[in-house]
């Protein structure tokens, strides 16, 4: 699994001009799930979220993690993640989870987040989403469960 996690100030998620989940200061994660990844990935990854420390301390070092700091989580699930560019202009998409593979696997991240004391919104797996953000920083992190990166 693939997340691109952004620490923001405020984030949301509308679909067809109707809000569907927000949050204030946190973490936004977009999620990209590949045929490869299992139950395994998922737990790899929510755990990786939780603890990721990104949020400043009083010195201003990021030493703290989103829960440290009384933040939220919005997950957003994005295919897109799993596009491979390197050849051509067209991204290819092959590597990227059916729907009925991804989608649990999504929620699985979300479910273990807030298994974990969390406070998790989500964005609506498999539609158009306006997913909007206040980058705080900006901090950007990329995460794989297969370390490929």
């Amino acid at each position: 699994m693939r997340a691109v996690v952004q620490r923001c100030s405020r984030a949301s998620v509308a679909v067809d001009g109707s809000t569907v989940a927000e949050i204030g200061a946190g973490l936004l994660v977009l999620v990209g799930v590949s045929v490869r990844d299992s139950s395994s990935d998922a737990k790899w990854l929510a755990s990786k979220i939780h603890g990721l420390r990104i949020f400043p301390d009083g010195e201003a070092n990021m030493n703290r993690s989103v829960e440290d700091a009384g933040g939220a989580v919005l997950i957003v699930s994005q295919f897109t993640l799993c596009g491979d560019a390197r050849r051509g202009r067209r991204p290819s998409f092959i590597e990227a989870a059916r729907p009925e593979q991804a989608e649990p696997l999504v929620a699985a991240v979300a479910h273990a987040l807030r298994s974990s004391g969390l406070t998790v919104a989500e964005g609506r797996f498999g539609t158009m989403m306006d997913v909007e953000l206040v980058n705080d920083g900006p901090v950007t992190i990329l995460l794989d469960s297969q370390k490929s990166f």
